[in-house]
């Protein structure tokens, strides 16, 4: 095997400023009977794809990397696992939204002009797309959130150098402390970025040593990871409703857009405050004035918590298309956790 043909294909995207990291190629097929399996094979056998792509030189932290795996689930076009700073998140709006995207930019799923529909499956299932096309482009994807609800309401934590801090949690695909921007001293602008992202990982850290938090049927899915921080409220139109936001994924990184689950977690919980009802929109607005919208699709009762259904729509970008080399004697290469999933160049994959 020559270290001057391992190479990845990419197709670099962003949807909102996010930069998602497609990877077309370049990865042999991955154990695993779902993309849930295979997702864990990643995690714990391979972890040297994620940190290639997201670590100098290659990347950086803020960006993320979604895999393009065959489906397993008879009804999905295609499968993807995601991989971001925080590890494996089993479901990302942003993330979903570019990988979308790129399946039809590449021709993994057919361009239909006008709106078309198809199923992605992630590692959480299921994902029902609708793609907007116009001209042969694609304007808008909108994409199922998963089912959020409240887990906390309005508790208070004491943290060092910051104080007393209200928050709220959400489920919407990872767990998500809510606080309110006003009461921390922020506008939510850009020029806030650095101290937000210190304020944030400081009440993260703080979390996490206090406490665990538990999906009423997934059990835990690991510490809490995300902290949304929440601007005002801004009523646009009937049943459209605006307001600035931030995302801060631990550790130490804030999302360029407001993010998908950000978005469905705040749809959470003003549902839960009575705020927004089925049919109601929001728009989530970044520190970069992009946006994505938030709709409640429905809402049921599951044991003591009220679920939300929901949809994100936004637009994803390419950004370019590249192969990336890979040199296993690269020290900066994690060559152990790397080497025996990448495709030599001489055989097939799988071979």
């Amino acid at each position: 095997m020559s270290k001057e043909e391992l190479k990845i294909r990419l197709m670099d995207t962003h949807a909102g400023g996010d930069v998602s990291r497609i990877v077309l190629g370049g990865i042999d097929p991955l154990p695993g009977a779902t993309v849930r399996e295979q997702m864990h094979y990643l995690r714990d056998d391979a972890d040297g794809l994620r940190k290639l792509l997201l670590d100098e030189p290659y990347g950086i932290p803020e960006m993320s990397v979604d895999l393009i795996v065959p489906a397993t689930d008879p009804e999905a076009e295609v499968g993807y696992i995601i991989m971001e700073v925080m590890g494996y998140p089993i479901y990302s709006g942003s993330n979903t939204i570019c990988t979308a995207t790129a399946v039809l930019e590449a021709g993994l799923v057919p361009k239909q002009e006008g709106q078309q529909r198809f199923i992605l499956e992630s590692p959480a299932g299921q994902v029902h797309i609708e793609a907007k096309v116009v001209d042969n482009v694609v304007e808008a994807i909108t994409c199922e959130g998963l089912p959020s609800y409240i887990d906390t309401y309005r508790a208070s934590i004491h943290v060092p150098t910051i104080g007393d801090v209200t928050y709220s949690v959400a489920y919407s695909g990872g767990f998500y402390a809510l606080v309110e921007a006003a009461e921390l001293g922020f506008s939510l602008v850009r020029e806030e970025e650095r101290a937000l992202a210190d304020c944030a990982h400081k009440i993260v850290e703080a979390l996490q040593a206090e406490r665990g938090f538990s999906h009423y049927t997934l059990g835990d899915v690991g510490p809490l990871p995300f902290l949304h921080f929440m601007g005002p409220v801004d009523q646009i139109s009937d049943h459209f409703y605006r307001s600035r936001s931030t995302t801060y994924v631990h550790p130490g990184v804030i999302c360029r857009s407001t993010t998908g689950t950000g978005t469905s977690a705040r749809l959470a919980l003003m549902n839960y405050e009575g705020r927004l009802k089925a049919g109601d929109k929001l728009e989530t607005v970044s520190l970069r004035e992009t946006g994505f919208i938030g709709e409640i699709t429905d809402t049921r009762q599951e044991g003591t918590h009220q679920v939300v259904e929901n949809t994100i729509t936004g637009k994803a970008y390419v950004l370019a298309h590249s192969d990336v080399v890979i040199n296993l004697e690269d020290p900066l290469v994690d060559d152990g956790s790397l080497h025996h999933i990448l495709t030599d160049s001489h055989r097939g994959p799988g071979d």
